[in-house]
């Protein structure tokens, strides 16, 4: 886009900035929501400056475009609220129970490394030796780091100590 081009449109865009956004607040009344289609708009008036700036009234344009953007997104809305009322509302997710709740206590108390190993091999179910391979570590590496990590969980993880947090 040459100089002069850019020049009438920053001129046009100064001028009719607040008059669009006066007219799309009012068709939205969302202040927030018609300071998005304006910019959109105007945005999409930018992309075709060499043909939109040739139009006798350029703001009836950007005004149609305005219009089918908001229009657009009150669709959208409005189709996503039908599929909530359609499908209701998200089942509430229980809880950690008791037990979760003292095995991450646990896994706290393990150092990062022992953790990371037992994540990845326990949780996410890799390999051996795709753990040292991630972690940049022997083989042999990953094999201590989870037994250590697997007596370490079960120490804390014993009657004794889930008793004594139950206590406390």
């Amino acid at each position: 886009m040459d100089g002069a081009r850019e020049v009438d449109f920053d001129e046009f865009y100064r001028a009719g900035r607040r008059r669009m956004l006066g007219y799309v607040y009012v068709l939205t009344g969302d202040i927030v929501e018609a300071q998005d289609v304006v910019q959109e708009a105007f945005v999409r008036a930018w992309q075709r400056w060499a043909t939109v700036g040739r139009y006798p009234d350029p703001e009836s344009w950007v005004r149609v475009v305005a219009a089918r953007i908001a229009i657009s997104r009150w669709r959208g809305r409005r189709s996503r609220a039908r599929a909530y009322a359609r499908h209701g509302a998200d089942r509430p997710v229980d809880g950690p129970t008791p037990d979760t709740v003292a095995l991450v206590d646990a896994l706290r108390q393990l150092p990062a490394n022992q953790r990371t190993a037992l994540a990845l091999h326990y949780v996410l179910g890799m390999p051996v030796a795709d753990i040292a391979r991630e972690t940049d570590v022997a083989v042999g590496t990953v094999k201590a780091r989870l037994s250590r990590g697997r007596a370490a969980l079960a120490q804390l993880m014993s009657d004794d100590n889930l008793a004594e947090v139950n206590r406390g």
